[in-house]
């Protein structure tokens, strides 16, 4: 999905997905040790990104709309938090190696082709001992009509999702049905793949 199409989407005044962070990101985040440096991937509006400075962490956000970027500022300033803004399209440019103690994607849907290299920008971003945790929409998803791509090809094989993280310590791997109200995109019983793992 273009970095136009999701200017366009971002350009509504409200936050399309919510200004409320992921269910999975709330209940997860705390595996995160406290004040870590955590980068928020394909993160749109900036919802986890402001819960997760909220709960005190060093928070930046990545994403390849300036339009998203700038509702994550106003957010943060609702907020009275501080969260750092990075124009960035993920599936082509790479994030800074061992930079980040943990990292962290929410619905980061890209064509099927892009998906590994997507992926393993999360995985290089963050240091040794280090954190991912993501949760994505499965290929099951299409017949849920609760939100999310409407093509396979941007959905996510849980075999291939197991392969990229099979060199890794596995803390948490979910593949099934989850209840996801998040303002008008997302909304009602879905079918998601998550994940946690920790960098070795």
């Amino acid at each position: 999905m273009s970095k136009d199409m999701w200017n366009e989407n971002f350009s509504e005044e409200k936050f399309i997905y919510g200004k409320e962070p992921n269910e999975f990101v709330k209940a997860y985040s705390g595996v995160i040790p406290e004040g870590a440096k955590v980068a928020c991937f394909a993160e749109g509006e900036g919802r986890n990104a402001v819960y997760l400075a909220e709960k005190g962490y060093d928070v930046s956000s990545y994403d390849q709309s300036e339009v998203g970027l700038e509702k994550t500022k106003e957010l943060a300033k609702e907020r009275q938090v501080d969260v750092k803004t990075n124009e960035k399209d993920l599936i082509i440019e790479t994030v800074e190696a061992n930079l980040y103690d943990a990292a962290v994607m929410v619905f980061g849907h890209v064509p099927k082709q892009n998906q590994s290299f997507f992926i393993q920008n999360l995985i290089r971003s963050v240091k040794p001992g280090g954190f991912v945790m993501f949760e994505v929409y499965s290929h099951h998803q299409l017949p849920y009509q609760s939100g999310g791509p409407k093509s396979e090809e941007l959905l996510y094989h849980p075999k291939e999702v197991l392969d990229w993280i099979e060199p890794y310590k596995c803390l948490h791997y979910y593949y099934g049905e989850a209840e996801r109200y998040e303002g008008d995109r997302h909304y009602g019983l879905s079918h998601v793949i998550q994940v946690i793992i920790q960098k070795n």
